[in-house]
């Protein structure tokens, strides 16, 4: 709930920041860099704590962060938007609470998964060590201490944000369509495919960090596409276009996919700017899918039936796709409305995260329909 919220508050601050040229009073990033800072590294890594601290008890059978301890998560995590978003050159206290929070995540998370000896896991904290890692770089950056920390921190929270949907979405959505269509399908997955999606993005984001070179960018910003489109292809089926629940999540995935071909596209022509193929991973993958998880979950973790979403989810997924297109496709065909094109994408991002933010307050807000805790 406070990360949909948060989805909401900080594009209106953004915009208003943007169109009013009364940018936050920061030396040594750039003011997008702190907008993109706030989505990835505060409005995403909440959904990702989320999703964990609740999936990992599943996985596990150990309980995870509740209760105070839970609290003095989510204060450390509050703490730190408040003050970017409000008094941003207060900026040490803001590194001191954020990075408390992604390391007591760390150690939430960890705890549980050693104990049990589910070593398999280990791949997705590898993941939230990474981000944590580019957070400190960050912050590094924002107080002076390095020259280009910034720029790795955001590419590392883009691809990894990007890379954890698809290593999940790898393990879940096949199951997810079996169960979820009316007609009998089963789904595999080819180990050889997905293990070369996820060197490619290994060596993309290697190479963007270190010597960035063009024609490495080029090809394996098409692998990745080609492949991961070889695999949605084999997740298909007619009945996935019926059930909300499925549709979103095939659909941020596709848009996961344009992402990478727009970004291929960047180094063959300088009509396709590279920050088209940044917010069509951006809005399309991480703000539908993370709607679209976040949907399901709520649901399923306080005892409903995952099968009965409330109706208005069609237009909440909705708005979030055609933000996307306003974003992406828009710059593209009318290039010279392009500061339109921002305004009506934020417009459409606001009153998604704001429309789940009111259907999903009764859910969320009130204990469990069978009774157990939760």
């Amino acid at each position: 709930m406070l990360a949909s919220g948060f989805a909401s508050v900080s594009m209106m601050v953004w915009m208003w920041k943007y169109f009013s040229f009364t940018l936050p009073p920061l030396f040594y990033v750039t003011a997008s860099q702190w907008h993109a800072h706030e989505m990835l590294y505060g409005f995403a890594f909440a959904v990702i704590a989320g999703f964990l601290l609740t999936a990992v008890k599943n996985w596990t059978g150990i309980q995870t962060l509740h209760g105070r301890s839970l609290s003095g998560l989510v204060a450390c995590w509050a703490g730190a938007r408040g003050i970017m978003l409000l008094v941003p050159d207060w900026i040490l206290f803001a590194a001191i609470l954020d990075l408390t929070f992604n390391l007591w995540l760390i150690a939430a998370v960890a705890h549980p998964i050693i104990k049990v000896k589910q070593w398999r896991q280990l791949g997705v904290l590898s993941k939230v060590i990474l981000l944590t890692l580019g957070n400190i770089a960050f912050y590094a950056q924002v107080l002076g201490w390095s020259i280009n920390g910034a720029r790795a921190a955001l590419w590392i929270g883009l691809l990894l944000n990007v890379s954890l949907i698809l290593v999940i979405s790898r393990r879940i959505l096949p199951g997810f369509i079996e169960r979820g269509v009316q007609e009998k399908v089963f789904l595999k997955n080819s180990l050889l495919r997905d293990r070369i999606i996820m060197l490619a993005l290994v060596a993309l984001l290697l190479n963007i960090l270190t010597i960035d070179a063009a024609l490495a960018n080029l090809v394996l910003g098409l692998t990745i596409g080609f492949i991961s489109s070889m695999r949605l292809s084999c997740w298909h089926t007619p009945g996935i276009w019926r059930v909300p629940l499925l549709w979103s999540f095939y659909c941020g995935l596709w848009l996961i996919n344009a992402g990478f071909f727009l970004y291929a596209a960047s180094f063959i022509t300088s009509s396709v700017s590279m920050i088209l193929a940044i917010h069509c991973w951006a809005i399309g993958g991480i703000g539908v899918i993370t709607l679209a998880m976040m949907a399901r979950v709520s649901l399923g973790h306080t005892g409903r039936n995952i099968h009965q979403p409330p109706a208005s989810v069609f237009w909440i997924f909705g708005l979030c796709i055609v933000a996307t297109l306003f974003r992406v496709l828009m710059p593209l065909v009318l290039p010279e409305a392009y500061r339109i094109s921002l305004m009506l994408a934020a417009g459409c991002w606001i009153a998604s995260f704001s429309w789940f933010c009111i259907v999903y307050w009764p859910i969320l807000s009130k204990p469990r329909i069978d009774s157990t805790p939760g």
